[in-house]
């Protein structure tokens, strides 16, 4: 499972399997972000298993769904507060890592540290055409 750092704090990947899940914490990672809907595709573990692993592991998890046309900002801001209050570095997901990659990004515009004309770039850096 390919890992992309996008921040210090903040690193972004498709979807882990259980087995990678459990991979996390011996990788140094505290919290799981989940971005990914529910039954978005037949055979993902899911929120509820994803919950049950990540507590196994001694991980914290959110679960923050989204879909890549209703990302609203109630969901960046959900998502940086899961970063912002992790203890440590932060695992967050979707199917590719796009929708992830992009809560990141759109909170960085929002909040004044990207401009919208730098994401393309900012996105291809780390091998995602956003």
């Amino acid at each position: 499972m390919p890992v992309t750092s996008v921040s210090e704090k903040l690193s972004v990947s498709s979807q882990p399997s259980v087995e990678d899940i459990r991979s996390l914490r011996a990788n140094g990672f505290k919290t799981l972000i989940n971005n990914r809907p529910d039954g978005e595709e037949p055979g993902q573990p899911g929120t509820e298993a994803e919950a049950q692993e990540a507590k196994h592991c001694n991980l914290s998890y959110a679960f923050i769904p989204v879909t890549g046309a209703t990302i609203t900002e109630a969901d960046v801001r959900a998502f940086q507060r899961a970063i912002d209050e992790s203890e440590g570095p932060v695992f967050a997901h979707c199917k590719t890592g796009t929708r992830s990659l992009n809560l990141y990004v759109i909170g960085e515009v929002l909040d004044g540290r990207l401009r919208a004309d730098q994401v393309m770039d900012f996105g291809r850096e780390r091998g995602f055409d956003t």
